[in-house]
């Protein structure tokens, strides 16, 4: 039987230009000062909980990561995380392949968020120019480079560009690292791919981004915060246009998934906060503990005193931290990140709030 593949070269891709956006970020993103919505006693317990745990993290020099879904981008949260980087108070943030590519959106245009219901219909969802090839080439220079998702991701916005090499040097590392480091061959053979068949010119690629202080990813880059990106084949609209390389998306992916477990084994008295990511958080996370714990156990060491807070607009009647995983005739057990996160040792809380309101606690009051 032959399998047949839809050709995406045939697509009809238009400019990002002409796609209209529901979200400004010079206009919707969320300031410093917003003062959050009051919360509940037993909220403001969680929280003050919270607090301490990440100025305890610190002083330890402990991860204290902040793991997220796309509408915390969405939602301009942005400026909030750039000022809790620039104060130390995350060591480590990582998102989904959509909150890449909203940062990007935002940094570029300054708008993003496009009505899925009537492009779906008009046969134009997802299939834009600007955003599949810009951030689809970002990935396959920076796989080259060795960078991780968020990472090349990051320095294309920070930069404003990216240096294309020539053909000439790329078929010449080729030859010479095939047999010693065939990997950075291969990455180098996808990037020699995609300027042929873009026909790329050799040096610097100018990409101005105007409103690239609203980028969390650029932020992270320039301040050596790791920023990992977490996506899945087929789950963005990168994938609609035909520069995506899915080799050059293993490549970065892996590399942030990698960085990532490292920060996880630095959790012991650390901090792991997961707002508003129902499947990328729990399942990562639970992987790369259990590659840690493996490491600290041949050790004699282990990870059992992490704080981990889930934040999600979900309501829960069950009191995971003392009741523990409930039953399965319950319908609390098929909330699915509670249930991962009560089964990874340490203390958890959930906290039902908009992340806007949490993100904001922690920003004015560490």
């Amino acid at each position: 039987m032959k399998y047949q593949q839809l050709d995406r070269s045939q697509l009809k891709i238009k400019p990002l230009s002409e796609r209209v956006n529901k979200v400004q970020i010079a206009r919707d993103h969320v300031a410093l000062d917003v003062v959050p919505r009051p919360f509940s006693r037993a909220d403001k317990e969680i929280l003050h909980r919270l607090l301490e745990r990440i100025d305890k993290a610190r002083k330890a020099e402990k991860s204290i990561m902040l793991t997220f879904g796309a509408h915390a981008i969405k939602n301009g949260l942005a400026p909030v995380l750039i000022n809790l980087m620039e104060r130390g108070w995350v060591t480590h943030l990582a998102t989904n392949g959509a909150g890449i590519i909203h940062d990007w959106e935002f940094a570029y245009q300054g708008e993003s968020s496009e009505n899925v219901q009537k492009y779906l219909q008009e046969g134009q969802f997802g299939i834009w120019h600007e955003t599949g090839f810009f951030i689809n080439l970002a990935i396959i220079v920076g796989a080259y480079q060795g960078l991780g998702y968020g990472e090349s991701v990051g320095a294309l916005i920070e930069n404003e560009g990216l240096n294309i090499p020539s053909q000439a040097f790329l078929l010449d590392f080729i030859g010479t690292s095939v047999n010693e480091a065939p990997s950075k061959a291969a990455a180098a053979a996808d990037l020699l791919h995609t300027i042929r068949v873009d026909a790329l010119d050799e040096g610097f690629m100018s990409v101005p981004h105007p409103y690239k202080r609203y980028s969390a990813q650029a932020a992270a880059y320039r301040l050596g915060v790791g920023f990992t990106g977490h996506p899945m084949i087929g789950h963005d609209i990168i994938y609609n246009h035909p520069t995506n390389l899915g080799a050059a998306i293993g490549r970065c992916a892996q590399t942030d998934y990698l960085r990532f477990a490292h920060q996880v084994s630095n959790l012991e008295d650390g901090v792991y906060l997961s707002i508003g990511s129902a499947v990328m958080s729990p399942m990562v996370f639970e992987k790369s503990l259990s590659m840690a714990q493996n490491l600290k156990l041949q050790k004699n060491q282990s990870i059992k005193n992490h704080y981990m807070l889930v934040v999600d607009l979900a309501q829960s009647q069950w009191n995971w931290s003392e009741d523990g995983e409930p039953p399965m005739d319950n319908p609390a057990y098929y909330l699915r990140y509670c249930k991962t996160f009560s089964r990874m040792g340490g203390q958890m809380d959930y906290l039902c709030a908009d992340n806007r309101d949490v993100l904001l606690h922690l920003s004015q009051n560490l």
